[in-house]
């Protein structure tokens, strides 16, 4: 019987030993699983990522109006070379496609020029290695400085200008602005950027990226234009409008620069330039006049307010004439309860509207509601800039408020008058 007991007690011992090593297979191919897909997620993180890093400006379409959506946003190369649109001749759009993975430009071979004029034109922004060629007219300022601009510094802009044949590009590089004021005075610094038009076709604009909390601000960003011919360019100008950026309310003007290119010559490669930031010159000894026609009705308590016409406004830039409209706001107790806006007139400082808006008054009587009219000048891709401001009311002084004793006296009577505009 000894035999047979030791035969069964070795037959029960297999299914063990099987399911042991089963368990050691069954973690040795799950080990070897995941060391597998390990190697492949490494192998795939070292390669380069199949997109453009496109640096956004703000509140800037940077791609051309003609530039597909397969094109923002990068493809193979092939597929790049096949997608490329025509370049119109006559049309001015950027050029970002130069920029390399990290958002930069490549740098250009430019012609030399001695180490003396670069220390004079940027001592603190060029080092000695980078051969750029300056032009004479760059150190001067080509706008005089009154007395008082002068007390008030508003800092240095620092730029660069060049003209690519091959392509029929011009080129602006925006590199830096020193010594700006401080807008805000809490912190005591600014967000500056700068915005920049090609005059005299004023549709042409682009602006910078902000710069946080800094009064020397380092942009180093560069817009390509093509389509203009170089016999163009000494018809053209540049216009600079420096900035700081406020969330809250209106961003803060700190300055302006004319630039006009007739005389610049830019056949020997890029050319350094640096210009003293001015006062924003308004050219213009008032704000203009507006027309405007108001009757109150007293039975159906409503205030009929008829926009006639603009005088005399004045340049809102040098980029020539305004294009005006009126945004009309009502306040009840000092809070607005109503807006209407006319339409915008384009490229003229007397302007015509003719348009007619009827607010409900929400009280008895026009003692608490006053009416503002702001006269802006509408501008594509940026904030509209306020032209003038007018104010009529039972508080408000001089024409405003003769003007509102007399609807209140002869209700029910359209009753037009002239009045100033003042500074918004």
């Amino acid at each position: 019987m000894a035999p047979i007991t030791s035969s069964r007690e070795e037959f029960d011992e297999i299914p063990t030993v099987v399911g042991i090593f089963s368990a050691f297979g069954l973690v040795f191919t799950v080990s070897l699983f995941a060391w597998i897909c390990c190697q492949r997620k490494s192998s795939k993180s070292n390669k380069t990522p199949p997109y453009k890093f496109v640096h956004v400006l703000k509140g800037v379409d940077i791609y051309p109006e003609n530039l597909n959506s397969k094109k923002k946003f990068g493809a193979d190369d092939k597929n790049e070379v096949k997608n490329k649109p025509a370049v119109p001749k006559n049309s001015l759009h950027l050029d970002l496609e130069k920029r390399d993975l990290n958002g930069n430009f490549p740098k250009t071979n430019v012609k030399a020029s001695s180490p003396s004029d670069l220390e004079n034109a940027t001592p603190k922004l060029f080092s000695e290695g980078e051969k750029e060629s300056i032009s004479p007219d760059s150190l001067k300022s080509s706008t005089s400085l009154t007395s008082e601009e002068k007390q008030e510094k508003l800092g240095t802009l620092f730029f660069s200008l060049e003209y690519n044949f091959e392509k029929k590009a011009f080129v602006v590089n925006i590199k830096e602005a020193r010594g700006l004021p401080a807008m805000d005075e809490q912190s005591m610094t600014s967000d500056p950027y700068i915005k920049m038009t090609i005059l005299p076709e004023k549709k042409h604009k682009v602006k910078t990226r902000v710069l946080r909390k800094t009064l020397d601000p380092l942009f180093d960003e560069t817009f390509t234009f093509y389509g203009i011919p170089y016999t163009q360019i000494q018809e053209l100008a540049l216009h600079f409008t420096i900035l700081s950026f406020d969330r809250f309310s209106r961003d803060d003007i700190i300055g302006e620069v004319l630039i006009p290119l007739a005389g610049i010559e830019l056949t020997d490669g890029k050319t350094l330039m640096n210009r003293e930031i001015i006062k924003r010159n308004v050219r213009s000894s008032g704000r203009g006049e507006l027309l405007i026609s108001l009757c109150y009705q007293s039975t159906t308590n409503t205030l009929t307010v008829v926009v006639l016409k603009a005088r005399h406004l004045p340049k809102s830039d040098v980029s020539g004439l305004s294009d005006p409209y009126v945004k009309v706001n009502l306040y009840h107790a000092r809070k607005r309860i109503s807006k209407k806006k006319t339409h915008v007139k384009k490229c003229t400082p007397n302007a015509v509207f003719n348009e007619l808006f009827v607010f409900d008054i929400p009280c008895e009587g026009l003692e608490e509601i006053s009416v503002e009219f702001l006269v802006l000048d509408s501008e594509r891709g940026s904030r509209n800039e306020v032209i003038g401001r007018l104010v009529l009311g039972a508080a408000a002084e001089g024409t405003g408020g003769e003007h509102w004793k007399e609807i209140c006296d002869y209700p029910r009577r359209q009753i037009a008058k002239w009045h100033m505009l003042c500074d918004g």
